[in-house]
């Protein structure tokens, strides 16, 4: 691109002179974009107005004239509430109080999410029979934290879009008439031993499913069971198989590992046990009290991940180079390779310091093969392991979480050869969509049809079920009695928290028509299966307990003792040399397989790293958009094996040069009002010899101004103010003190203000940024804690999404390989609030307490406290984002707080809501607030355990002992605004061998 020399035309991003920029000393130390780094005025723009242009409701300019009118406007409405006239609503009593039941009090009731082969323990609250929020439970292997898809499952549950009938080629039929079909093509079967029964499910870690299934098995020998998972762990379950030559389930403590290697595992935010490795992980990175021992991470991967944010060492490598270097690496170590080495790559040059550093932790080291790896990296890791001694210590092998482990894509390539032949007279499938997310080569959509008579059971009515002759609207997991296992093999007892709303049916119940027992539940089932596992001598009691704790004890799988096969490098083949750029499939961080595309808070949700919303992309590094001439939001053709899709470019800085990152999941047809016709569908190209990437892509351009929408530069703060505070753990040993000497706070005594004495509590908040890894799990939790609205992909795009709470990501360095830095960023509760002082109706107001209250019914919507915030964190409420017709909606909402119209001011409160109730239960018992009795929704969510929060009045509280760390720092302290919410300094611990390099 050339440079922009007109001063007329918008100074534009120019990628050369980015690197010219960065190459002089005194480059700008943080940035939160290359366009932050260009200062391009569209970036301008968005850095000096607090609502990008367009966001205001007026676009006629601000005359004395319209200041006048509003001004006046405000002091005419200063007395009055919103004038938003609600509609009517009936409510009716209870005919019979529960007795356990008080209204306005929630209760919690322990559970499970399952997503493919692992699950999350939560406890969910109700309200008077409603579930409106999930929180972890800490009694679970997943240690009490939540993701963004658990946070987000209370809005599926009344999501208005679900199945709500069951259908026969789309008209409307009853579960009798579904009963006699189905008994019919049994009976049917009989004689044939089952042999034209197929059932396929995605990747099952219910004990109880699993023997039902096994149960019809057995009745109907010739029957088959398939599973298709699109983003389960084939090359795991393949890599086990060339290491061990049986398949193993792998659980990892980090804990014990003071050094740890990531072969493209982003195992911080994904996959099977990533909660409970988060808050493993960061329990060694915090420095507290003065201790300064901290573990190490080295990550290599294509595509920057929360893992590789919190990396000490990062590389980015093409995917296929990650194998390359992995065999370097094993070879280097001593492991048995067979006398292969990899191909060069540019991580090559750790290899000395890194086997040196390995070495020297034996035993207390850990290699990590990501799930999206080949089969060849997750046998080398286990080579590795082996030879440094970590087997037993940091790696442990189990049998399988799957009580019937398959190799997926063959199991479904079966299937296939069994529709081609005309041999299926019923396909059962339980739950998944093969018709949209199978591999493409196996047009699984036009063979899908040649099955005689074919069931889809299934939250929606989606791309399989329109393919299929009857469609079963399915149970929520909220809505039912089922078990499933969690990474450990840990089981929790499924228990619904509310009736079926569409009247629905669990794959238990659906199974049971098979067998002739149409009137037996999921409850029955269940308890049934356990009655039958259990030896004990009192069944009620230990079944209570199980259900009542969300934990079934001494259920998690035996360690085993296994070794590696001798010979096993001989069965890989060389890869294929790798011709053109590299095409990367990975799941979407929100929509993850595209399961949850009609989830809005999903949709909305800034993904992290890019930040993007309501949208997938083709995604470059700088140098390889410049080679092909693309910039982000232009709009590109991606060929790949003859199969070609458009996408919109975003270049992201710390991508792997010769490589593309694509999300599967979007690009949906049947996904209801908010999911469907969104994005590109990956699954389009994306073939079982080359689940995770391959070569081969081709990338040309045909079009620009593709409206991609990233929040990234959106509410950005001054990066040459102190917003990112970071150290070396070896610098900061030298000087413990180095933190707080760069601040530029100014002493308390400087001011305007009096000083205000707290007599009782003075609520307050630290967040640990070595902690964080930008999971984004806090952003989700707070909307589904505080009603927060949606507003869809054109209101975000002129910056007026909702959010309470962002995650900021600040880069330092070149832009080929930055180190990248999270922020959360809520309301910092300022004791010298600069909002306070310029609302004309007092709507803003500081509590006895230390909280920035918001009034709502005073809010006349000036946003002046919005224009004084230095900090950005006050969201407008331009139009009526808040749903107040769907009726499934209004019982998602939690009751303890309000839910807003137009033209009121919101912002973060500490959830002052939780503050209350726990303040109401300590005055009836005459005591103070106990440290730790209040969490707040980001808080209690955070698998890392950065946030906390408390009483700074007690010297004695978590909150208090953060803030009195030398590492402790304000956002922005230089102004004097006192603020509340402060930070612990992100710290990290490189290898001073390759620092020196």
């Amino acid at each position: 691109m050339s440079e922009n020399t007109n001063p007329s035309e918008p100074k534009k991003l120019d990628l050369p002179a980015v690197r010219a920029l960065l190459e002089k000393s005194h480059g700008r130390e943080y940035w939160r974009s290359l366009e932050d780094l260009a200062q391009t005025d569209a970036f301008q723009d968005l850095m000096h107005r607090e609502f990008p242009r367009y966001a205001s409701e007026w676009e006629d300019g601000d005359s004395r004239r319209n200041f006048i009118k509003l001004m006046g406007a405000s002091l005419a409405l200063a007395g009055l509430t919103a004038c938003t006239r609600q509609p009517t609503e009936l409510i009716t009593p209870y005919v019979r109080q529960p007795e356990e039941l008080v209204p306005g009090r929630p209760m919690f009731f322990a559970t499970a999410m399952p997503l493919g082969a692992s699950s999350t323990g939560l406890l969910v609250e109700s309200h008077e029979g409603r579930p409106t929020k999930v929180e972890g439970n800490p009694d679970h292997p997943s240690l009490g934290a939540c993701d963004v898809y658990a946070q987000a499952s209370v809005l599926g549950l009344y999501d208005p879009d679900r199945s709500q009938a069951l259908t026969l080629e789309g008209e409307i039929r009853s579960w009798a008439s579904f009963l006699g079909a189905i008994q019919q093509a049994i009976a049917g079967q009989k004689a044939k031993r089952g042999a034209g029964l197929r059932i396929l499910t995605e990747t099952v870690t219910s004990p109880t499913l699993a023997d039902q299934i096994k149960g019809i098995l057995a009745a109907f020998p010739g029957a088959k069971w398939h599973q298709w998972e699109p983003v389960g762990a084939h090359s795991s379950t393949a890599g086990a198989h060339v290491a061990f030559g049986v398949p193993v389930n792998i659980v990892y403590d980090l804990r014990g590992a003071d050094v740890i290697v990531s072969l493209d595992a982003d195992f911080l935010n994904s996959g099977p046990g990533s909660l409970r490795y988060a808050r493993q992980f960061s329990a060694r990175r915090r420095v507290r009290g003065g201790q300064t021992e901290m573990n190490r991470l080295y990550v290599v991967e294509p595509m920057p991940t929360p893992t590789g944010t919190k990396a000490d060492h990062r590389m980015p490598l093409r995917a296929a180079d990650v194998e390359q270097f992995a065999w370097s690496l094993a070879a280097a170590l001593g492991a048995e390779t067979g006398g292969r080495k990899g191909a060069a790559t540019a991580a090559d040059k750790w290899i000395g310091p890194l086997v040196h550093d390995l070495q020297q932790h034996r035993g207390s080291s850990l290699v990590i093969a990501g799930e999206q790896q080949s089969a060849a990296v997750h046998a080398l890791a286990h080579a590795m392991n082996a030879v440094l001694g970590n087997v037993g210590k940091t790696v442990l092998y189990t049998d399988p979480v799957e009580p019937h482990p398959v190799f997926q894509v063959e199991s479904l390539y079966d299937l296939v050869k069994d529709l081609d032949a005309g041999t299926v007279d019923l396909l059962l499938i339980l739950g998944g969509n093969p018709a949209f997310n199978a591999p493409v080569e196996l047009g699984f959509r036009d063979r899908l049809k040649k099955a005689a008579l074919r069931v889809h059971l299934s939250l929606q009515e989606d791309e399989t079920s329109e393919l299929c002759h009857w469609h079963l609207p399915m149970t929520h997991y909220l809505e039912t009695w089922s078990d499933c296992r969690a990474h450990d093999g840990t089981v929790t007892i499924m228990q619904p928290l509310i009736a079926p709303l569409y009247a629905g049916k669990s794959a238990h119940e659906v199974l049971t028509m098979l067998t002739g027992q149409p009137e037996r539940t999921s409850y029955e089932i269940v308890k049934g299966y356990w009655t039958a596992q259990h030896t004990g001598a009192d069944f009620e009691a230990w079944w209570r307990k199980a259900v009542h704790d969300g934990v079934v004890p001494d259920t998690a799988l035996p360690v085993r003792n296994i070794t590696m096969r001798a010979g096993w490098a001989a069965s890989l083949p060389q890869p294929p040399a790798g011709q053109g750029l590299e095409v990367v499939f990975r799941p979407d961080p929100a929509i993850y397989d595209g399961r949850f595309a009609n989830n809005g808070w999903l949709q909305e949700f800034p993904r992290p790293i890019t930040q993007l919303t309501w949208d997938n992309a083709a995604i470059f590094s700088p140098k390889t958009a410049q080679e092909n001439g693309v910039v982000s939001t232009d709009l590109v053709e991606i060929a790949y094996r003859g199969w070609k899709m458009r996408a919109p470019v975003f270049i992201q800085p710390g991508h792997a040069d010769g490589s593309v990152t694509v999300h599967l999941g979007y690009g949906r047809t049947r996904a209801g009002h908010v999911g469907t016709r969104i994005g590109f569908n990956a699954y389009g190209m994306r073939t079982s010899s080359a689940l995770w990437q391959d070569f081969g892509l081709e990338v040309r351009k045909v079009g620009s101004d593709y409206q991609l929408v990233s929040i990234q530069d959106y509410h950005a703060l001054d990066t040459e103010r102190h917003t990112i505070e970071k150290a070396n753990i070896a610098e900061y040993r030298k000087n413990p003190n180095m933190i707080q000497e760069s601040a530029d706070a100014p002493p308390r005594e400087l001011t305007l203000y009096p000083e205000y004495k707290y007599d009782k509590y003075a609520w307050g908040m630290a967040i640990d940024l070595s902690a964080c890894t930008g999971c984004g799990a806090c952003v989700v939790a707070c909307q589904a804690e505080n009603n927060i609205a949606v507003v869809g992909k054109e209101e975000v795009h002129h910056g007026r999404h909702m959010h309470w709470l962002r995650v900021d990501s600040y880069y330092h360095g070149d832009i080929e390989n930055p180190e990248i830095y999270n922020q959360p960023v809520p309301c910092m509760q300022c004791e010298n609030a600069p909002c306070e002082l310029v609302c004309p109706v007092q709507a803003t107001n500081h509590s006895s307490e230390g909280l920035n209250d918001m009034v709502y019914n005073r809010c006349v919507g000036t946003r002046y406290c919005s224009n004084n915030c230095p900090y950005k964190v006050r969201r407008f409420n331009f139009f009526l984002y808040s749903d107040f017709q769907t009726p499934s909606l209004k019982l998602q909402r939690n009751p303890d707080v309000t839910v807003r119209s137009r033209g009121v001011m919101e912002k973060c409160t500490y959830c002052v809501q939780r503050i209350n109730r726990a303040k109401i239960d300590s005055e009836k018992e005459d005591r103070k607030v106990r440290d730790g009795e209040i969490l707040t929704a980001c808080q209690a969510t955070c698998p890392t355990e950065a946030i906390i929060f408390g009483d700074i009045n007690d010297p004695n509280s978590r909150v208090a002992k953060m803030k009195a760390e030398k590492t402790n720092y304000g956002l922005l302290a230089d102004l004097n605004t006192r603020p509340r919410t402060t930070y612990l300094a992100a710290l990290r611990n490189p290898n001073p061998e390759i620092e020196k390099m």
